[in-house]
């Protein structure tokens, strides 16, 4: 679904966060999603930016952001790969379970925008692809974002 935010969103703000293994691909996601989410009218001015090593530091950082009480939501971006070591599985497993144990905990959402591809090898016809394939998931993560804070925003209405 395709949407604005509206007017009545709340003052907090929304977080990303940023694995920086292959920086050159990830940003792409986070890009996207910025221009995006801009588009669909948030004040770039209440978008912060956390960069972390890699992605099995996106889980407690996002839960350090979540617990401040100042983020709407977060939205995670990070690129797991088989390196040469079978463990990518597992990493790409244990990233995903604890952000959704950290947005089941604090109650602030999560947008994950961290890939795993099935095959990536170091060449320029990877590289190219996945470029082009991080800028899709930006925007669906922006879109996922903005549909999820209405989401919420419609539930503590109907509540209140």
């Amino acid at each position: 679904m395709n949407q604005s935010l509206p007017e009545d969103t709340d003052s907090r703000r929304i977080a990303f966060v940023q694995a920086c293994w292959h920086r050159d691909i990830v940003e792409q996601a986070r890009i996207a999603c910025r221009d995006e989410l801009v588009r669909l009218g948030l004040d770039p001015a209440r978008i912060d930016l956390y960069q972390v090593p890699g992605s099995l530091e996106i889980p407690l950082q996002a839960k350090l952001l979540a617990k401040s009480g100042r983020y709407a939501a977060i939205v995670a971006f990070g690129f797991v790969v088989d390196g040469g070591i079978y463990r990518h599985e597992f990493v790409a497993d244990t990233v995903i379970q604890a952000m959704m144990q950290v947005q089941l905990e604090t109650e602030v959402p999560i947008i994950s925008a961290v890939l795993t591809p099935q095959r990536f090898h170091d060449s320029d016809e990877h590289r190219g692809f996945f470029h082009q394939h991080f800028l899709v998931k930006g925007r669906e993560a922006a879109n996922a974002c903005v549909e999820t804070l209405a989401n919420l925003r419609r539930l503590a209405a109907s509540a209140a």
